[in-house]
């Protein structure tokens, strides 16, 4: 990833409840905002209008869209969960099962808004809290993925280290664009032939 832009740091840090929640509506704004004009077309006037907030305002908490985009993506990171392997079967024969409880949650994170998707995954710029928050993501989920694959008894693997961060950027990958474009094939088959393919990895199956 490449270095932060130290232009995208918010303006305004909330400390009070009334301007964290026009700090949320701003930012709730700015996601139906770009999802439907697109972010070349996502102005901050756009943004303020839709927030019903002078666009004065809008600049106390973000000093541009740049910057409500990345926190956008922050978010979005923030909000997604992984199952951790104390909350799964683990038992012999269950190892598809296993793969598809990680699979549908990275699916389930990807779900809400495929136009907001897409314009986070080819426009957002790389603020320092985006660093931050990929890094401790991504360092909790390969943690939790490693959890269940050495837990598992059907899994034969090298390193089990390596294994999870190719599982991890494989499904994060191709599930980001996957859900991100216009689909002509059902999310179920997308599904299916992913849990083939890691599934297959997994359990020597190569």
């Amino acid at each position: 990833m490449p270095p932060a832009d130290r232009r995208l740091e918010p303006r305004r840090k909330p400390r009070q409840v009334r301007a964290e929640l026009t700090r949320e509506r701003i930012l709730a704004a700015a996601a139906h905002v770009f999802a439907e004009h697109g972010y070349a077309a996502g102005t901050t006037n756009r943004i303020a209008e839709r927030a019903r907030i002078s666009i004065g305002s809008l600049y106390q908490y973000f000093p541009n869209k740049d910057a409500i985009l990345a926190e956008l993506l922050v978010q979005h990171i923030d909000r997604g969960t992984w199952t951790g392997a104390d909350e799964l079967d683990l038992s012999p024969g269950t190892l598809e099962a296993t793969v598809r409880a990680i699979i549908r949650d990275a699916i389930d994170n990807h779900s809400d808004d495929p136009r907001l998707l897409r314009v986070m995954i080819e426009e957002a710029p790389v603020s320092q809290e985006l660093v931050e928050a990929v890094d401790r993501h991504g360092k909790l989920r390969a943690a939790q993925i490693r959890d269940i694959i050495t837990a598992h008894p059907d899994t034969h693997l090298g390193d089990p280290d390596v294994a999870a961060d190719l599982i991890l950027f494989t499904v994060e990958m191709n599930t980001h664009k996957f859900m991100a474009a216009p689909r002509n094939v059902p999310v179920e088959t997308f599904e299916n032939e992913l849990v083939a393919m890691i599934t297959r990895y997994l359990s020597g199956d190569r």
